[in-house]
């Protein structure tokens, strides 16, 4: 692959020569524009001069991602199966097998589970992260919004690894379609610029590849990878909860980026076309399931400099249901005050249209919370009494003895 240089990466390089790397760099080289090669059809990305490899003694983080699709291997002793309506299953995403994968793997590399992997650096940990987004991109195909996509794509990844506290430092994007529209990439990746702008790391370069017949014509396939850093003794990895301690949510901006195999069938079932206004809201359908996945990277990072967070689960496909307990010790569960927050319109005209049963809307989408942090008495009063603006925060449960999801 042919690559190119770039002559902006020197306070990168040097944290990565550093052994004695700071928890949170002052500041971070101003994101990379990619380019794309006329010979190779991929981007510019830095010249390698520094290289990181995978190690046994890194932690790794994989999740099930099958088309918007992600799991994890912990299961709720409170799950039921949902007796009518659709179901993710239905739709062609079998979260339960994508679990069943997920733990076959663990056998083959110890350490597997989180929302991010981590990786050891002198007094540090790089934490590193990677996803899609899904099948939301049929639905910017269909409604010809192409200019936020690239922000879910961002968010996916840098919203995971912020989970261990870890403070983004670069991102890199994979663009595949069949004949490159440059208009429509140009969309696409002003989109990610803007997600990383939003998460305050560098767009560091990527890959774009053109493959005929390969996709549809007017469609192409991303993906995103993202590093971030957090010095060791900062890590938050949910190893001192405690029963008692309160969960604070971060609400969502809808959907965002996962259940839209069940989103599409919604739809299909409903009769109503994207154009068409939201039921109850005030804005089309195809624009509020459109709406950028929500980046908390700032919010996040600014609550844990505080003190007082002990865990942080980033709610995607799984939901409620399987992502909070992901964050806990063995032994330990989440009560989720229903009544608690505002759930968006979107998520009612859904349950409704698709005559989806409760248990499996919390197992499949985010219900309006896109964030969940694990923390003390204390920490909660402030993190409540300090909600502002866009930086909402709500109490939205507790944790108890007792493995798994309640609600009440």
């Amino acid at each position: 692959m042919t690559t190119a240089k770039f002559c902006s990466n020197t306070e990168f390089y040097g944290y990565l020569a550093n052994s004695n790397l700071p928890s949170q760099p002052k500041s971070i080289p101003t994101p990379m524009f990619p380019c794309v090669h006329a010979a190779s059809k991929s981007k510019c990305f830095y010249d390698g001069s520094i290289g990181l490899s995978v190690s046994p003694r890194g932690v790794g983080g994989r999740r099930f991602g099958r088309i918007g699709a992600a799991s994890s291997v912990s299961k709720s002793n409170f799950s039921v199966e949902a007796k009518a309506g659709l179901t993710y299953k239905d739709a062609g995403v079998d979260i339960d097998a994508g679990t069943e994968l997920v733990i076959r793997i663990a056998k083959m590399a110890p350490g597997i589970g989180g929302f991010g992997g981590l990786f050891p650096l002198g007094d540090s940990y790089l934490v590193a992260g990677t996803d899609g987004v899904g099948t939301k991109l049929k639905l910017a195909f269909e409604t010809g919004i192409h200019d936020t996509i690239g922000i879910d794509l961002v968010a996916m990844s840098v919203n995971d690894i912020v989970t261990s506290g870890a403070k983004p430092l670069f991102f890199l994007d994979y663009f595949a379609t069949s004949h490159l529209d440059v208009d429509l990439a140009e969309k696409v990746i002003k989109g990610i610029v803007t997600g990383c702008q939003q998460s305050d790391c560098a767009l560091l370069g990527g890959e774009t590849a053109e493959m005929p017949g390969f996709y549809a014509d007017g469609e192409y396939d991303l993906s995103g990878f993202a590093v971030g850093i957090v010095k060791k003794d900062s890590v938050i990895d949910g190893k001192n909860i405690v029963a008692g301690d309160l969960l604070i949510g971060l609400p969502s901006s809808g959907v965002h980026s996962n259940g839209f195999s069940l989103v599409r069938r919604v739809i299909e079932r409903s009769g109503l076309s994207l154009k068409d206004k939201l039921p109850g809201g005030d804005v089309t359908l195809g624009e509020a399931l459109m709406a950028p996945t929500v980046i908390y990277v700032k919010q996040v990072l600014d609550i844990i400099s505080k003190g007082g967070v002990k865990g942080i689960a980033h709610i995607t496909g799984g939901g409620f249901t399987d992502n909070i307990p992901r964050v806990f010790p063995k032994g330990l569960g989440a009560v989720i005050y229903k009544n608690s927050w505002e759930i968006p319109t979107v998520f009612n005209w859904i349950q409704e249209a698709g005559k989806i049963e409760d248990v499996e809307m919390r197992r499949t989408f985010n219900m309006g919370i896109g964030m969940v942090l694990v923390v003390n008495q204390e920490a909660s009063q402030r993190i409540l009494n300090d909600d502002r603006g866009s930086d909402r925060a709500y109490l939205i449960g507790e944790v108890a003895d007792g493995e798994g999801v309640r609600f009440l």
